[in-house]
């Protein structure tokens, strides 16, 4: 039957743990489900009250909030399993979008579903997935990298552990730093397709799409915008399979191997496609 029961005409909430996604800036962006379990549960654990209170204000919604951020997590985690494990129905909120994303909510969990604790997500808002459907990048592999570091130095370690990834690389970053991350993308990456998204779903949305070469110069010279950054990366550019090697490899696995085992065992090493491979594999065997 799920986490919800009807009673009385309104929505009974089970006990758990609610994983609950808010809007990262629309008000309106926030889901019927979310507003039932806001206003079923029993409290509210949330990131910065200040701003889950607006939330709330905005849909006449009253319920106790309790903080859970960076800072308190480590005191603040025993008390609400506690509470959990009494059969308390709390939701977990961050300030903005689906919780657990570069914050604290993902130790909760664990430590609730170590305690056989219910946990239920609510989806919703996501500021990773909105950018991505407006970037204009592939979207069939990507991955979020949360921010990065803010000394130079270790962003550039970081950024060069995700050069050879295939995939279009999510960022959140700092408005302040945004032109020198772009700066050092273009160093340590080189010219890619970039999509730069601020302020998403808000008054002052804005999406500019370009090339690392072309956007982070303009950046440069403007100053620091206002508002939420992310920050899309394409994937390398195909700079073609290099036959040479891969005629190399054959020649040696040919005479010991089938095709198809040498064709897959070179196809996986190269990080190429196995049926490129396996066609070059025939070749050669019928030349030979």
């Amino acid at each position: 039957m799920g986490a919800f029961r009807k009673s009385g005409g309104e929505a009974d909430l089970s006990p758990g743990l609610y994983v609950t996604a808010t809007p990262i800036g629309n008000a309106r962006d926030i889901t019927l489900r979310a507003l039932d379990v806001l206003t079923g549960c029993d409290a509210i654990a949330a990131e910065d009250t200040r701003v889950t209170s607006k939330l709330l204000s905005i849909y006449g919604i009253s319920k106790p909030l309790t903080a859970y951020n960076d800072h308190n997590g480590a005191r603040e985690r025993p008390k609400l399993i506690a509470r959990l494990k009494h059969g308390a129905r709390i939701a977990l909120v961050s300030d903005a979008g689906t919780p657990l994303v570069s914050d604290p909510g993902y130790k909760l969990v664990r430590e609730a579903l170590a305690e056989g604790i219910p946990v239920h997500a609510i989806p919703g808002a996501s500021a990773t997935l909105t950018a991505l459907a407006l970037a204009g990048l592939p979207t069939d592999r990507f991955l979020f990298a949360g921010f990065l570091p803010p000394k130079a130095g270790e962003r550039a370690s970081v950024l060069t552990d995700l050069k050879a990834i295939r995939a279009t690389l999510v960022f959140f970053e700092s408005a302040q730093r945004l032109a020198e991350s772009l700066a050092q993308m273009l160093e340590v990456l080189g010219d890619r397709a970039v999509a730069v998204t601020r302020e998403l779903t808000k008054l002052h949305e804005e999406v500019r799409r370009g090339t690392l070469a072309t956007l982070a110069p303009r950046y440069a010279e403007e100053p620091p915008p206002k508002g939420e950054v992310t920050i899309l990366i394409g994937p390398p550019q195909d700079s073609g399979t290099d036959f040479a090697r891969v005629d190399a490899m054959l020649t040696h696995a040919l005479p010991f191997m089938p095709v198809k085992a040498a064709s897959e065992m070179i196809a996986e090493a190269l990080g190429i496609n196995r049926k490129e491979v396996y066609e070059r594999a025939l070749e050669k065997k019928s030349d030979g």
